[in-house]
């Protein structure tokens, strides 16, 4: 049986409760992610944590959603894809670039193509990236610094993208123009 249970806050663990308060506040409602992860507090919490991390890391609105949309389309996310193609509207990302994404196409600069090859590249090997590869994101203007945001980034997916995967989760009503 695959029947995950979608909280409200009168439904949700007692540990639970504050963050889908605080979503549903923020953002009018409670995202399906959030109300399917709140049956385990502890997941709801670190994935929680993980986002406010990784939107404080030193990326910009244009690369955290080169990294977030790389690894949704290559877990095939079919909850994420849209969920981050509204928040690269929210965010003024150029659509361009989120069609790019959604499409599998190259990236307008070498900066942010090289980004999505290391981004690509460590969800694909597991983080056994080459050095010649790492030589190519530095060489496009990144850091060490950068390399590790990625693996904060890609953790973040890994969450979102298989309890999506496991729950089915139903794409929101707010993402359901981007369905993917």
């Amino acid at each position: 049986m695959n029947d995950f249970k979608f909280h409200t806050v009168e439904s949700a663990p007692a540990e639970s409760k504050a963050i889908l308060e605080g979503a549903e506040k923020q953002m009018g409602r409670i995202p399906g992610l959030y109300s399917v992860m709140a049956e385990s507090p502890n997941i709801l919490q670190a994935y929680t944590q993980l986002h406010q991390q990784f939107t404080s890391s030193s990326f910009d609105a244009e690369e955290l959603t080169v990294v977030w949309q790389t690894i949704n389309v290559e877990h095939e996310c079919h909850y994420c894809v849209p969920a981050h193609t509204g928040i690269a509207h929210s965010m003024k990302v150029d659509p361009a670039l989120t069609e790019a994404l959604r499409n599998r196409q190259p990236m307008p600069t070498a900066k942010l193509q090289a980004l999505q090859d290391l981004t690509l590249s460590m969800v694909r090997n597991r983080g056994n990236v080459e050095p010649a590869e790492l030589e190519v994101f530095y060489a496009a203007g990144y850091e060490q610094k950068q390399v590790l945001e990625i693996i904060l980034g890609l953790s973040q997916k890994v969450i979102s993208n298989y309890v999506n995967h496991v729950a089915k989760t139903p794409v929101d009503k707010m993402f359901e123009q981007f369905a993917w």
